[in-house]
């Protein structure tokens, strides 16, 4: 059963950062989709702090047309947006053998023609606080993997 956790122009490295240490921890896989807000060059990776970032099993695509190209091979998709009306714990995201988690960039979220193309496929995050508009991107994909997690465990001890 693979997860992969797909993050669509992230700007944050930060973030990419937190959800690679979670991907390595879960076992999941980490595409990120160009452009970036930030370099991958080892450097850069070093500096960030993230010593574990060459065992990532980490996936690069120059752009999502490229990446969208090969999703139908990866498992069943599932798209993060504030907008959603469908709760992300009421998708059944652990019932499918592979499951692809993907979420837009910190500022815009996912790009519109995705939304439209992909509305029956979007989940959200449930805030309870009318004050926040969204949560930060690497929490909402640690705990969409979680969930995932959380999910598969339930079914196996039923």
């Amino acid at each position: 059963m693979a997860t992969h956790v797909v993050f669509v122009h992230p700007e944050i490295h930060w973030n990419t950062g937190n959800i690679g240490r979670t991907c390595l921890a879960t076992g999941s896989t980490l595409h990120l989709i160009k452009p970036l807000g930030f370099s991958l060059d080892e450097r850069q990776v070093k500096r960030a702090g993230l010593d574990y970032w060459e065992h990532v099993d980490l996936q690069v695509w120059p752009n999502w047309e490229a990446f969208e190209a090969v999703l139908p091979t990866l498992g069943e998709a599932y798209f993060f947006a504030t907008q959603a009306t469908n709760l992300f714990w009421d998708a059944g995201l652990g019932t499918s053998a592979d499951v692809v988690l993907i979420f837009g960039s910190e500022t815009k979220g996912l790009p519109a023609s995705i939304c439209e193309k992909y509305r029956e496929r979007l989940l959200k995050i449930p805030m309870l606080s009318s004050k926040v508009r969204s949560l930060n991107l690497s929490t909402s994909a640690s705990l969409a993997v979680y969930e995932v997690l959380r999910q598969r465990h339930s079914q196996t001890e039923n």
